[in-house]
């Protein structure tokens, strides 16, 4: 008898966008969370996990909060359409929200190259580095939402992108050399649009603005500055005027420090063994 498969994790994102649907409806509704927990009849601790999105909101309770609150059907249709795959975190959701909208992007990357540049064999070679790994189709799903991310490019007006991309990261072999020379292919046509703007910090450089890791600043259609910070157990949302101001300045000086479009396409060539 083959062994019962465990079942596949949620997306905890949508779990607590859910949660949060649930928790306004609650309010409008006049409830507190006893009072809703009670006259759906579950445990009021149980109604509070479901709306910080700890706990997964069941079918059956959805269509009972949805009788109670009358939502018609609101938490019903949010269970149902729930995605099976974890694929972003919350900030990040909240960045390419922005970002599908952005019409400048400035980018600098000191450890692997920006998901909009990466090709699809690039990123899925990537994502399989992932410690604790993925499974496949975590893994194939991830890849697919990078692929979608590049869009923007086609977008009629497409946004103005600059990226500022350190040396070493063209010399990693992630994916091994055929995957790497293939990469390098694409950043050389990539920087040959007119709306990209491509740099590299050369690894000789007496000097480095970027020490203190990779970063994104974002313009919006309105006219707001915001940035985005990515590290290892978490991103950061940056919307405060000053501490955008600050990494607008280290990015400034970062494309100071780089080399010329001219020169990156220059070096890029060098790689592929064409010049």
């Amino acid at each position: 008898m083959s062994a019962k498969k465990p079942p596949r994790p949620k997306n905890l994102t949508s779990m607590k966008m859910l949660g949060k649907q649930l928790s306004a409806a609650r309010r409008v509704a006049g409830y507190t969370q006893t009072a809703l927990a009670e006259l759906v009849q579950v445990n009021d601790e149980t109604l509070a996990s479901i709306e910080q999105g700890r706990r997964t909101l069941k079918p059956d309770l959805a269509a009972r909060l949805d009788d109670a609150l009358q939502t018609k059907g609101m938490l019903s249709a949010g269970v149902a359409n729930l995605p099976e795959i974890d694929q972003f975190p919350m900030w990040a959701e909240l960045y390419m929200e922005h970002e599908r909208e952005a019409i400048a992007l400035s980018l600098y990357a000191n450890q692997v190259l920006p998901g909009l540049l990466q090709t699809r064999a690039y990123a899925e070679a990537v994502l399989r580095e992932r410690v604790p790994a993925y499974g496949e189709e975590e893994i194939a799903t991830k890849t697919t939402g990078r692929m979608e991310r590049q869009q923007i490019l086609q977008r009629e007006t497409p946004p103005t992108l600059s990226f500022v991309i350190w040396e070493p990261v063209l010399q990693l072999m992630i994916g091994g050399p055929e995957v790497r020379a293939e990469q390098l292919r694409h950043l050389r046509a990539y920087a040959e649009l007119p709306c990209v703007s491509l740099q590299f910090l050369p690894m000789n450089s007496p000097s480095h603005a970027g020490l203190n890791g990779p970063f994104v600043l974002l313009e919006t259609p309105d006219h707001q500055h915001l940035a985005y910070v990515e590290g290892q157990r978490g991103s950061q949302w940056v919307s405060d005027a000053d501490e955008v101001s600050i990494l607008a300045r280290k990015y400034a000086m970062l494309r100071a420090q780089a080399l010329s479009p001219l020169d990156s396409k220059g070096l890029l060539d060098r790689l592929l063994g064409e010049r």
